[in-house]
């Protein structure tokens, strides 16, 4: 079966899709075609319903600005101060306890289901989504075929595209309706398809599980994936803590986990400088390790220029204990800036 012209979205997409397929040559129709008539055969073999496959593949969107998106995600390039400070805000805090004051029955039936604590579910929500103000942009049918077909983890992506297809089936939902980040992502807690599949639960009991249209639906499955992490309910997060000028800058990585007393041994201190209480705790050390080095080399440097000039001593080394909900915050998402920030912002709404 033939499908129609793909609809190129965004200003001069022709320009676009020469300039981000320049290595393959023109869009290649036959190639998107094909595309489209195995992702039926797929979705077909899978008993996905007609309705639903044919809702997939009406009119499919090549979007440019997708696999330029994908091709060019930027590196990570903040502090850990600068990014606690643009994620974990004063607007972020506050309205993160409106919310909580909003939806206080609803948080309850969560952290009583799933033991995961109220202010766990909202520093998720806000860091996530902004607790549902950031608006997803694309139709998530049209996202996945753009990515199938740029090739570079095609596989992935049709694995999304058919979950998505089995969730929309299975719920009755319009999939077309769908929409969700450049890379697939949707929903208050930005889940994937597949992550949706494994952990969606249906929290307002209508039969369904919507995570976009339904804080409850969302909220439920953001406590049910996170209870199947592990998370540990009575556990901290993290703990800000300060070490000596002169610590191993090796073992502030997080893969070096120690008892607390082993940690206070080696001069790990609370932050107002008195020492960690004594306990057989296993816990991992992060700082920030590249903005630590960049100052060393300028001391260095300084003390190189100026041999006689007055350097201050250099100060203490600010730091965060990690426990193992840390580590379960980062089977989420694999970033150790993220999960402080985590940390951080449910501190801030207990």
């Amino acid at each position: 079966m033939k499908y129609k012209l793909p609809i190129f979205c965004g200003i001069f997409s022709l320009a676009l899709i020469g300039n981000a397929f320049a290595d393959r040559g023109a869009f290649d129709l036959e190639r998107w075609d094909n595309i489209m008539s195995d992702i039926r055969r797929q979705a077909t073999s899978q008993n996905i319903g007609v309705q639903t496959i044919d809702e997939t593949l009406k009119s499919p969107a090549f979007i440019p600005g997708i696999v330029k998106s994908d091709r060019n995600q930027s590196e990570f390039k903040l502090t850990l101060e600068q990014y606690l400070k643009r994620t974990v805000s004063t607007d972020r805090i506050q309205t993160g306890l409106k919310k909580r004051a909003t939806y206080p029955t609803l948080l309850s039936r969560v952290e009583h289901k799933f033991g995961v604590p109220r202010n766990v579910i909202l520093a998720f929500w806000g860091m996530e989504s902004n607790y549902g103000a950031v608006k997803s942009r694309y139709q998530l049918t049209n996202a996945f075929l753009t990515l199938i077909y740029e090739g570079r983890r095609a596989e992935f992506f049709t694995k999304q595209l058919l979950a998505l297809m089995k969730i929309a089936d299975k719920n009755k939902l319009s999939i077309r309706d769908i929409h969700g980040s450049w890379a697939g992502a949707m929903g208050h807690f930005q889940f994937i398809p597949t992550t949706l599949a494994q952990y969606g639960v249906d929290g307002n009991a209508d039969g369904r599980v919507d995570i976009i249209n339904s804080i409850g639906d969302a909220m439920f499955s953001a406590g049910n994936y996170l209870n199947k992490l592990g998370w540990a309910y009575n556990e901290p997060i993290i703990y800000h803590v300060t070490l000596p000028a002169d610590f191993n800058r090796d073992l502030m990585n997080g893969d070096t986990k120690q008892t607390l007393t082993q940690w206070a041994m080696m001069g790990v201190m609370n932050m107002d400088g008195t020492p960690l209480y004594p306990d057989d705790t296993t816990v991992g050390l992060i700082a920030d390790t590249k903005t630590i080095a960049e100052q060393d080399l300028y001391k260095t440097e300084t003390t190189n220029e100026n041999p006689d000039a007055d350097i201050a001593p250099k100060p203490v080394i600010h730091a965060y204990l990690t426990y193992p909900n840390f580590y379960r915050i980062k089977k989420w998402n694999n970033s150790s800036w993220y999960a402080i920030a985590i940390g951080e912002l449910a501190d801030k709404l207990k």
